[in-house]
């Protein structure tokens, strides 16, 4: 059997619903000191051959990786999930559960640097000081993407770091935002950590195809539902990201002699909080849900 787009965009499995509350306290010196984290919504195992693995205490380890183990220094961490049973059919999208967790976790992290007023780089950086593969690509994407230097107006750099699949990847976003509310995204510096380099070209266009897939997400992907109906149907309504919207991108290697790790997929979910965080340091503006949109 053969569906047609308009078929699978309606009746397939989708990335499914999260949502986040975040809150963190900073003492008097600006220093992160507590984190509360708390997740809602559908797992990704139930159902599938995977449920009995990765299902345990009612708790889908896919639903809170990137989060329980948050690699920053922070003296008081809490993370909770409640899951929902919906309609919906919900599986797996490329970079699982650090699809969602590595955004709002990042967005936050770069919410919790301004209200402490410290630089969102060096604010990473003193909480990684126990994690040197995390620190070491991002120091590495921001060096490369010349972070602090100065841009015009209307333009912003924003970063993430994230571990997914036992690899590390930074990545920093240049954004243009304009007056119209187009948002768009100019460069991307990213800096991977996958051990081994055991073939350079193969990372580096996982990491360029998994930043395009991300950034497609990020800038254009929602299904939206009436009265129990997908109303999209195809790319006339389903948008993509289209060649012309292509950022230029540059992929840098940490030399290591660690075990080869993942590359197809941690390319992906650090584009999202990237972006938004260039449009907050571009137009000060915070932005929470996927996907970005400056204007509702």
């Amino acid at each position: 059997m053969v569906w047609t787009r308009g078929d699978d965009t309606r009746g397939g499995y989708y990335r499914p619903l999260y949502y986040h509350t975040l809150a963190a306290g900073l003492d008097a010196r600006g220093n992160l000191i507590a984190w509360q984290h708390r997740i809602v919504g559908q797992s990704i195992m139930a159902g599938t051959a995977f449920e009995g693995m990765l299902v345990k205490d009612g708790i889908d380890a896919t639903s809170v990786e990137g989060a329980a183990n948050l690699p920053y220094r922070i003296p008081s961490l809490h993370v909770d999930l409640h899951t929902t049973k919906i309609g919906v059919p919900v599986q797996w999208w490329r970079s699982v559960g650090s699809t969602h967790t590595a955004f709002s976790t990042e967005v936050m992290i770069d919410e919790v640097a301004s209200a402490a007023g410290k630089d969102p780089f060096e604010f990473r950086r003193t909480l990684l000081d126990r994690h040197p593969r995390h620190r070491a690509v991002l120091e590495l994407a921001a060096r490369k993407a010349g972070w602090g230097k100065p841009l015009p107006k209307g333009r912003g750099r924003g970063i993430a770091v994230h571990e997914s699949f036992n690899s590390f990847v930074a990545q920093v976003a240049e954004v243009a935002a304009g007056k119209d509310g187009a948002i768009r995204v100019e460069r991307v510096v990213c800096a991977v950590d996958c051990g081994i380099a055991v073939n350079p070209d193969v990372i580096r266009a996982q990491m360029e195809g998994g930043i395009g897939y991300g950034l497609s997400a990020a800038l254009h992907g929602a299904i939206t539902l009436k009265d129990g109906r997908v109303e999209q149907s195809n790319f006339h309504d389903y948008g993509i990201l289209r060649i012309n919207e292509m950022p230029r991108i540059e992929v840098h290697i940490v030399p290591s002699n660690a075990k080869p790790t993942g590359v197809g997929e941690p390319g992906v979910p650090l584009i999202a909080p990237a972006v938004a965080n260039a449009i907050f340091a571009a137009t000060g503006k915070q932005l929470r849900n996927l996907p970005l949109r400056l204007q509702s």
